[in-house]
């Protein structure tokens, strides 16, 4: 207050000549005006930052929630007994883009790491009261007491079929999610395992880490509990935000965000390098060991880098598996193609006649991400590199989404992308 009222009497004391003053007498009550306008956008932009943050971020309530089903016995994991008992994991920055789904950057055993939580049933304001018991039946109710492994083995099979379509994999996949449910390695999986793993499941980023384990290109899981899951540390920001603050953000046109994060991201070397990797990950996508899997939120938000500047997803929530996909668009009733949209841009043609959505996508991954690309790599691309690699990008995002042209032409498209991008950078400090 004492700074607010020292800022108004310095406005009603403004420094006009008499002959001014005498001219412009209006002059002055702008000048109050516009300062107190002025305070006022300010404190404004203040409260909105900082109760959308208490909003967004809320690991506590995650903690809270966790341990309290930790120590009843319903859930268990890896990482139970340092996050609850010995409290080894620590949380840092919020990165939590929406309230259901928050994501902190922690230290976990001297390690970096990504904490992920989901907690939409306790945000109900009218059910702030009996939050846990809420969770407790809603999200840990599978499998009950009584269930055999086989029976839970068969349960796993038929979820994973139900969302990423029936292939021979499976089987091996099912596996897989056993072994991380045993990881006390006691040769058995306890209720509260099995129901921790479950959990997990529903989640989808954690099925699709599941799923691309082996894949240089995803962020590598270190542990869970409950439906708590820490993953490798955040990697850096590639586009999005480079070194801009928060408050700015809002107040900047577009075209000079993207000429900030230009000018403050890496070097064109290595962004190339970086688009490489993003290429191979699109690559690992399509036809990979557990199917086809769609980027249904192509942004570079969505995109990281290590030190090193080698590609890693940051965020696998909107990557769907090609059967939940066609599920969600079969038989959908359309009038126009928006209709037939899963996450933002996974859309198909609307027929208009049958007012049904189709099944094949407009446009495939690499068609997306090359639109991406071409905002990034083509600023400060060199020159001798710059028409070819331009024509190459557009080509690309001419690509449609029919089964037939992709399996025709979307390995010979990105083959000779990663070898134009490749040369360039190859015997160099940057490769």
């Amino acid at each position: 207050m004492r700074r607010l009222r020292r800022l108004a009497h310095l406005v009603l004391f403004c420094p006009f000549s008499k002959g001014l003053q005498g001219r412009l007498p209006g002059l002055r009550v702008r000048c109050i005006f516009l300062a107190w306008l002025g305070i006022f956008a300010g404190s404004w932009l203040v409260y909105v930052h900082y109760s959308s943050y208490s909003e967004r971020c809320r690991g506590h309530v995650c903690q809270v929630v966790i341990c309290d089903q930790y120590r009843k016995g319903i859930i268990s994991g890896s990482v139970c007994q340092d996050l609850c008992e010995l409290h080894m994991v620590e949380w840092r920055t919020c990165l939590s883009a929406a309230p259901a789904q928050q994501v902190y950057s922690g230290l976990w055993r001297d390690k970096d790491v990504t904490i992920k939580c989901g907690i939409e049933e306790t945000l109900d304001s009218k059910a702030r009261s009996d939050a846990a018991p809420r969770r407790e039946l809603v999200l840990f109710d599978k499998p009950t007491r009584g269930t055999s492994i086989k029976e839970f083995r068969e349960m796993t099979l038929s979820f994973l079929k139900a969302n990423m379509g029936d292939l021979p994999s499976l089987p091996a996949l099912v596996g897989q999610v056993l072994l991380m449910a045993d990881f006390n390695k006691d040769n058995r999986v306890s209720l509260a395992e099995a129901k921790s793993v479950w959990a997990l499941l529903q989640r989808n980023e954690f099925l699709l880490l599941l799923s691309l384990q082996e894949k240089e290109h995803a962020s590598r899981l270190l542990g869970y509990c409950g439906d708590l899951y820490l993953t490798e540390g955040v990697p850096h920001g590639a586009w999005h935000a480079a070194a801009l603050p928060p408050l700015l953000r809002p107040l900047l046109p577009p075209a000079l965000q993207g000429a900030l994060q230009q000018w403050l991201g890496p070097a064109w070397p290595w962004r190339a390098k970086i688009a490489i990797g993003l290429l191979e990950f699109v690559e690992e996508l399509f036809h990979g060991s557990y199917g086809t899997f769609y980027m249904c939120e192509t942004t570079l938000a969505n995109v990281g880098y290590t030190a090193t500047y080698d590609f890693k997803m940051a965020d696998l929530q909107q990557v769907a598996p090609e059967a939940t996909v066609r599920r969600f668009l079969q038989g959908r009733r359309c009038e126009h193609s928006t209709d037939c949209t899963y996450g933002r841009d996974c859309r198909a043609p609307c027929d208009r006649l049958m007012r049904q959505c189709k099944g094949d996508l407009i446009q495939p991954n690499l068609a997306k991400v090359c639109a991406l690309l071409r905002g990034y790599l083509l600023p400060g691309a060199p020159a001798d590199l710059r028409e070819e690699l331009g024509t190459q990008l557009r080509t690309c995002t001419t690509l449609s989404g029919l089964a037939s042209q992709v399996e025709a032409h979307h390995s010979l498209v990105l083959s000779h992308l990663k070898t134009l991008l490749w040369k360039k950078i190859s015997n160099t400090k940057y490769s």
